[in-house]
């Protein structure tokens, strides 16, 4: 996990090819009001996610004779030429970028500090893991290994099929090329000198935040941030700053995908955005998220492959000689074990932890994880409530590690109770706020101060734990030091886990209720994946989301719906159908039949929030509390 930002002033910039109402912005000038968003704000938020290391690079680019000239300056930038002022240099008109990279190193045997720069004057930083798609030694350094694999890119930004510009013969990969094979989360932004190009973006399923602020009248520089700095927040909430929502909006997520920055010195440094195709198909195919079989016939509810076509009666066969539930639990087992990689640093107790409630998916997170990880390590369970031994998510988390101890009872499992008084709270909830930016309603804030503090690992542990809430019982302070974060995304979205999904289900049978997993699916990047990445990854730690693997998506795509979920069946049955029998696989037996609970309303964050904000729950959902905007106030 890493924090990455990129600023860049003096450059015109063209968004017509995504905004077409978009107006090209003047180059900045010294005597306008103050930013909103400092460079040194950007720097201290990032610091955050990234314990390890900080560092920056800035470039000069100015024009020479109608061409693009480099000019690269080591650390910061000298005072004779500000970030944000254009300048000349050599009678030339100048542009300015600075890289910035903060690094929490989770893989490699040597330390690096971003940006990493090569030899031939390419920059380069990344937030990211590689778990699949091209080859990378244990011991190696993704981004290292990334590094040298762009190197190899051609640069050729400017050709109308660019996208598609290798031959069986050269292997020679374009930039969206390369990033189009990648299996795992990432963000980048990328400096190639060959083509003077900016190349940005974000992962097909976003899995990592990358904010972007396009130039205004407000604020003209080109900005991104793997998050948003607290200072925007603050000022924000000053009753005396004029727009207000607009400058709340200052920031939006990006749209997965990769972009390129081309600039051109004879357009008096334009610089023009352009959106490139993916080009793996499988990726492709799992953006789509088109399901191959949606709707049953009556017949093929009793479970008979002979009822399937030819072509359908591979998979479907699966069912029938009991194969399919054995595939859906080593595709997740495999990818949990892909995502306990991890360097010989920074090495503790409890390397990898789980975000916990005791529930269906975080108790086969936390199943799978003892099958992968050496016995010779502790896994701590990270649970969150602001109501003590009395919130749903503590009781079942309680009942949840009892029956894990059960099943390996030579692992020691650390439930690490994070208790938490909403009521004072002040200073984080500001914190938080900053975090989701730029979601702003009060689900977002609740679900975020939750992940906040349960990522944070802070709490207490005891020896035992006691179901029967013993007063006398006792609890010792505890820290989590694990650096890795394995968390349950995408298992309600793929497996009709939300009450949506039923009441859809009731309304439009099982074409209405594909319709609404993958509507689901394709929005997770934008209501929930940035969000959960910002909040968890503040406290210094890598969210990893094996629900959200590849070859996982690709295998229950591929799965007919009735055996993904029956929702003609009770809650704690047909929901997420296909989870519990793996839940039953791995002898969770009373995890298998445990409803859905939302991480809000388990830990009761909604509960007091409701009382806080709106004086009632009652009130709270006559005011439609969940989808209401907080006042950062």
């Amino acid at each position: 996990m890493c924090g990455i930002a990129l600023i860049v002033s003096g450059v015109r910039i063209d968004l017509s090819s995504l905004i077409p109402s978009h107006v090209l912005t003047a180059n900045y000038s010294s005597d306008s009001a103050p930013l909103l968003v400092s460079i040194d704000d950007i720097k201290a938020a990032l610091r955050k996610r990234g314990p390890d290391s900080l560092g920056s690079r800035s470039i000069l680019l100015h024009a020479d004779e109608g061409s693009i000239i480099r000019s690269s300056m080591e650390g910061e930038p000298t005072s004779e030429c500000g970030l944000t002022d254009g300048c000349v240099f050599n009678n030339g008109l100048v542009g300015k970028a600075l890289f910035i990279g903060a690094t929490l190193q989770l893989r490699g045997v040597y330390p690096i500090t971003q940006p990493l720069v090569d030899k031939c004057g390419n920059i380069f930083v990344y937030n990211g893991e590689v778990f699949g798609g091209f080859e990378l030694g244990s011991e190696s350094n993704d981004t290292e290994v990334l590094m040298q694999s762009l190197g190899k890119c051609c640069n050729c930004i400017s050709r109308e099929h660019d996208d598609a510009c290798s031959s069986s013969h050269n292997k020679i990969y374009s930039v969206p090329e390369l990033l189009s094979t990648i299996k795992g989360p990432w963000a980048f932004i990328y400096w190639q000198e060959s083509s003077k190009t900016i190349w940005f973006g974000r992962d097909g399923l976003g899995r990592r935040s990358l904010l972007v602020h396009w130039p205004s009248l407000k604020d003209p520089r080109l900005i991104f941030s793997s998050v948003s700095p607290p200072s925007s927040i603050e000022e924000c909430s000053d009753p005396g700053y004029e727009n207000q929502q607009s400058e709340l909006n200052f920031w939006e997520e990006l749209p997965c995908g990769v972009y390129s920055l081309s600039m051109s010195a004879s357009e008096n440094f334009l610089g023009r955005v352009k959106r490139h195709n993916w080009t793996n198909p499988f990726l492709e195919e799992l953006i789509k998220w088109e399901r191959c079989f949606v709707e049953p016939k009556p017949e093929h509810l009793i479970e008979s492959p002979e009822v399937f076509s030819r072509e359908q009666q591979g998979i479907v066969s699966w069912f029938a000689t009991g194969l399919l539930h054995q595939k859906v639990l080593a595709a997740l087992k495999e990818s949990v074990r892909r995502r306990t990689i991890f360097s010989g640093h920074h090495l503790d107790n409890s390397p990898v932890s789980v975000l916990f409630s005791g529930g269906l998916d975080s108790m086969i997170l936390a199943a799978l994880l003892d099958e992968c990880l050496d016995p010779k390590y502790e896994i701590d369970l990270l649970n969150v409530s602001f109501d003590g031994h009395l919130a749903p998510d503590r009781i079942s988390a309680r009942a949840g590690v009892n029956e894990l101890r059960k099943i390996s009872c030579l692992r020691r499992w650390n439930l690490v109770e994070i208790d938490a008084d909403l009521s004072k709270l002040t200073l984080e909830t500001k914190q938080v706020m900053s975090l989701i930016n730029p979601s702003n309603t009060y689900m977002d804030l609740n679900i975020g101060i939750a992940l906040w503090l349960a990522a944070s690992g802070d709490g207490w542990l005891s020896e035992e734990v006691d179901m029967n809430n013993n007063p006398e019982h006792q609890r010792v302070k505890y820290k989590s030091d694990s650096r890795i974060l394995l968390v349950g995304s995408g298992a309600d979205e793929q497996c009709a886990g939300y009450g949506r999904h039923r009441t859809k289900f009731r309304q439009s049978s099982w074409v209405g209720l594909n319709e609404e997993m993958k509507l689901d699916m394709q929005r997770i990047w934008k209501r929930n994946l940035g969000r959960d990445d910002r909040c968890i990854a503040d406290n210094g730690k890598e969210a990893r989301f094996p629900f959200l693997d590849e070859d996982v998506i690709s295998l229950l795509l591929h799965i007919p719906l009735w055996e993904i979920a029956d929702l003609r069946q009770p809650s704690g049955v047909g929901d997420k159908k296909i989870l519990r029998e793996v839940a039953r696989m791995l002898q969770l037996h009373e995890a298998a039949v445990l409803p859905k609970r939302a991480i809000q309303f388990g830990s009761r964050i909604a509960r007091e929030s409701n009382r806080k904000n709106f004086g009632s729950n009652r009130a709270a959902n006559q005011a439609s509390a969940g989808s209401a905007l907080f006042n950062p106030n």
